[in-house]
């Protein structure tokens, strides 16, 4: 793909530009590392564009506070202060969901996952966000917290000009038939492989 040209071009009826605009499903997965930190970095990208971002985790603790979350939260504040950038919203399925009354105690996972993902169909049906994150989704996948045809369906007809970003390992290869961009992250190599546990500032 030499400058940014695609290698063929589809007789699809759309002008270059019309299909330029087309929403992308991407997968973010591998065992390597950082596949978060390239969405959260897409995020970025997106908020500087005037997008409106939503965040949703749905492994990570609670009370484990990322410094993309900061970053962005903050960058969401900028926005409601000075109408730069684009809104942010962050939710993490520990904490009991951010739109939700109830404490999240962590005790049932999949009752989380569920109501997680019943209200990322709803802000789809809505068209709520222009970029939706939904990191480490591919686990409630695998482990049967959430049913993937019904996500497959629903993240490949959602209506508008939605992006949605999936991130963790061994995405179901239903999701990565129906992606349009598919990352693999790979490890060569990692340094907690020799025991040195995660640094500030590089994992968190």
């Amino acid at each position: 793909m030499p400058q940014g040209q695609p290698l063929t071009v589809p007789d699809d009826g759309l002008s270059t530009r019309e299909r330029r605009e087309q929403p992308l499903l991407m997968v973010h997965t591998g065992d390597g590392k950082g596949k978060s930190t390239a969405a959260f970095g897409l995020a970025i990208r997106a908020w500087n564009q005037g997008w409106d971002i939503g965040v949703f985790q749905f492994v990570k603790s609670a009370k484990w506070r990322i410094g993309e979350q900061t970053v962005l939260e903050r960058l969401g504040t900028l926005h409601q202060e000075s109408g730069e950038g684009g809104p942010v919203e962050w939710h993490k399925m520990g904490a009991g969901w951010s739109w939700s009354r109830k404490a999240g105690d962590e005790t049932d996972h999949a009752a989380e996952a569920a109501e997680g993902w019943a209200e990322v169909k709803r802000r789809i049906a809505a068209q709520t966000h222009d970029l939706l994150i939904l990191d480490e989704f591919t686990y409630p996948m695998e482990w049967g917290w959430v049913d993937v045809e019904d996500v497959v369906d629903t993240l490949s007809q959602r209506p508008g000009r939605q992006f949605v970003v999936v991130t963790g390992r061994r995405a179901h290869p239903r999701l990565v038939e129906v992606s349009d961009l598919v990352t693999e992250m790979t490890k060569v190599k990692h340094q907690m492989d020799r025991g040195q546990k995660g640094q500030r500032g590089i994992e968190w």
